[in-house]
């Protein structure tokens, strides 16, 4: 019986996928190139910041909202804001969808406002539902707590702005020519 240069005698001849093992550089004490820092990098989750929006009207009352918002969560919410009805979309219902879903906490006086439980109080929560009179997070208790619909429409186009929808990319130029004037 030979022994193959190329096999692993601890996988068998039936699973050789399982010899192949991703090359890690700092297992095999190989210097990390490039290659390995952008695999790297593209392998970390996006994740943009949480942003706080204060509520006007409301003194002390501010909203910490994450803007991880994705194309179909919008389109979604266009579609139940009426988008595809003959009379359109109602800005404002939209407004209340994009505030609604991305609220994660009230806070008052720069405080989380939490329920008895611990558990942070967001629109959906019983206790605003009863505070604002109202029995559907959105639009109904989003509306009534901001009390404006003007206040509604600005606070969404903050929250789409910081999840990236008004971003402009810019071209950069080529870092691999050299200038002529140099």
């Amino acid at each position: 019986m030979s022994d193959s240069l190329y096999s692993d005698d601890s996988v068998p001849a039936s699973q050789p996928d399982k010899a192949k093992k991703v090359a890690d550089p700092k297992a095999t004490n190989k210097p990390e190139t490039l290659l390995d820092r952008l695999a790297a990098t593209v392998a970390e989750k996006v994740r943009r910041k949480d942003i706080f929006i204060n509520v006007p009207e409301r003194p002390g009352v501010t909203l910490r909202i994450s803007p991880n918002i994705t194309q179909s969560q919008v389109r979604k919410w266009r579609r139940e804001a009426g988008e595809e009805t003959k009379n359109g979309m109602d800005a404002t219902k939209f407004a209340t969808f994009v505030i609604g879903h991305t609220t994660e906490a009230i806070l008052l006086n720069d405080q989380e406002v939490k329920t008895e439980d611990g558990f942070e109080i967001t629109f959906a929560s019983d206790e605003v539902l009863a505070m604002t009179k109202t029995t559907r997070p959105v639009p109904d208790a989003v509306r009534a707590f901001f009390g404006l619909d003007p206040h509604v429409e600005a606070a969404a186009l903050a929250i789409l702005d910081a999840a990236g929808f008004g971003d402009t990319i810019e071209p950069n130029e080529d870092p691999t020519m050299k200038s002529s004037t140099i």
